[in-house]
């Protein structure tokens, strides 16, 4: 197996096809448009949200983004691993690498919204020290959504 590397800040440009392949498989689960609460590519770009790429020989197969607020929160967004390199460590690599970036820029505390059927997301999240949480922000109103959350150290 070839190793994994983590490409800090990878531009949203080179991993439309992944963006891409995570909105149809959402579509695929059930979900409609109304349920699928990720950021386009051009809300990436103009908000901000900091892209860590998983690479595999030079070629991106996941990543994950973090997106920053000035209350001491960070919400992760659009984290995908293709399905040909999940269980090769590559997701564990990505989020590692986003809560390290989420403590370096002072979040306290990061949250993320998954579907109610991405089973295999919870049981991962749940892995990596995250908790159930009451619905927030967008998330409120929406039956599909799970909402969790990690602190960090402060």
């Amino acid at each position: 197996m070839l190793p994994i590397v983590i490409v800090d800040a990878v531009s949203v440009r080179d991993v439309v096809p992944l963006i891409e392949a995570l909105t149809a498989e959402l579509a695929s689960s059930g979900y409609d448009e109304s349920e699928m609460f990720g950021y386009s590519v051009e809300k990436l770009e103009q908000g901000g949200v900091h892209l860590i790429g998983a690479s595999v020989d030079g070629i991106v197969v996941g990543i994950g983004g973090l997106e920053l607020a000035d209350d001491g929160t960070a919400e992760l967004k659009r984290f995908y691993v293709d399905p040909t390199h999940r269980r090769t460590g590559a997701a564990s690599a990505i989020i590692t690498a986003l809560l390290s970036y989420a403590a370096t820029a002072g979040a306290r505390l990061v949250r993320l919204e998954t579907g109610l059927e991405q089973h295999a997301a919870i049981r991962f999240y749940t892995r990596h020290g995250f908790e159930h949480i009451e619905p927030f922000g967008p998330y409120l109103a929406s039956a599909s959504s799970v909402c969790m959350a990690r602190r960090l150290c402060e």
